[in-house]
Parts: structure tokens; C-alpha cells; sequence
């Protein structure tokens, strides 16, 4: 018997937006990648399925100055731009939800003005299923250490759990965030 569980519909869910972004994208060459809670349910999904979780959106780094381009770009694929409390998104024009929406983050931004970091500038993009580009892992533990909610915390624990935190991604941490990967650790 075949049964499909909320979880699984709603990765299938994000992944056909997320697909239909990257086609969008792509086709109108526009540089991007997925970051924040999706980003890492990918990265931790590749290594140990069982320890992935699930995010509600789906965060997409991109420039600014590509901005009009890309809401012109994702127009056929359905989605509609909106700037609402502060934050650029793209929602699905049939089913118009900011907590279903694609949050728009600008590269060499801060997200926050409290932040101590910006949003990296574009690395080599890891590419994933249906040619969706996400974030290096080494990029995402920054932004992941940057924002440090408690969601963000869970999500490094989960990508330390499966070893995707190594010598190296450590390394290239600053020195305040080499801090907040260790309180992390002790605090586990």
C-alpha cells in the first residue's frame, strides 16, 4: 500500500517551486542559489536522509541588481513579487502565502543591520536535482552562524551531525563565528 505522508508532500512541494525558479532563472541567466533551512535539508538529505528536516520556504540568495530581471523572469512561472515587512519575496500566484513565498536575500547584504556578516558573494553553486543551484555548505554555515535563531542553530547541528562541518569549512570561519560554532557544540 502506497501512502504519501504530509512531510513527503510537502518536499514534493518545495521542490517543485523550487524547480520552477531554477528554470525561470536559468533560462533568463540570472546567478543564484538556494540558502537557509531548504539549503540545508538538501545538504544534510545527500548524506543522512534521516536526520534531513523539513523547512516551510524556501530562501534564495540573489543580486540586487538582478532584481527587476528576475521578477519579470518568474512572471510565466507563476510567481509574483512582493515586498511586505520588510522583505522581498516571490509568491506563487496561486497560492499566495508569505510563509509558502521564495524570500529574496541580495549577496553582499546584510540581512539584518544587527548582523556581523553579510550574505556571501556567489561561490561555485552545488547542483542539485531538477538543476537547482544551492549554496556551498562552507557559505551556509556562515549565513547559518550569522543569523544564529534557534533554528539556524538546529540546522548546523544538523549538518555537523553528518560531518558536512569540516576542518576546512571551520577554518574559513571568522573568528566570531568560530565562537558561535563552538558555543553550538558545547551546548549540544
Amino acid at each position: 500500500m502506497m501512502v504519501n505522508t504530509f512531510f513527503e508532500n510537502k518536499v514534493d512541494q518545495l521542490f517543485e517551486v523550487a524547480g520552477r525558479l531554477a528554470k525561470a532563472l536559468s533560462e533568463a541567466e540570472i546567478e543564484y542559489r538556494v540558502v537557509g533551512g531548504f539549503a540545508a535539508y538538501m545538504h544534510v538529505n545527500e548524506r543522512e536522509p534521516m536526520a534531513a528536516r523539513l523547512t516551510r520556504d524556501i530562501d534564495v540568495a540573489i543580486d540586487r541588481a538582478d532584481l527587476d530581471a528576475i521578477i519579470e523572469a518568474t512572471r510565466p512561472y507563476g510567481f509574483r513579487y512582493r515586498h511586505a515587512a520588510g522583505v522581498d519575496m516571490l509568491v506563487d500566484a496561486e497560492a499566495p502565502k508569505a510563509h509558502s513565498a521564495v524570500h529574496l536575500l541580495f549577496v553582499r547584504e546584510k540581512v539584518r543591520k544587527e548582523y556581523e556578516e553579510p550574505v556571501p558573494a556567489f561561490s561555485p553553486a552545488v547542483q542539485y536535482e531538477n538543476g537547482i543551484s544551492i549554496i556551498s555548505v562552507a557559505d551556509l554555515v556562515k549565513m547559518k552562524l550569522t543569523s544564529f535563531r534557534d533554528k539556524d542553530r538546529v540546522h548546523v547541528r544538523d549538518m555537523d551531525s553528518v560531518g558536512l562541518i569540516t576542518a576546512e569549512v571551520e577554518a574559513g570561519l571568522s573568528p566570531i563565528l568560530q565562537v558561535c560554532l563552538k558555543h553550538i557544540r558545547a551546548t549540544e
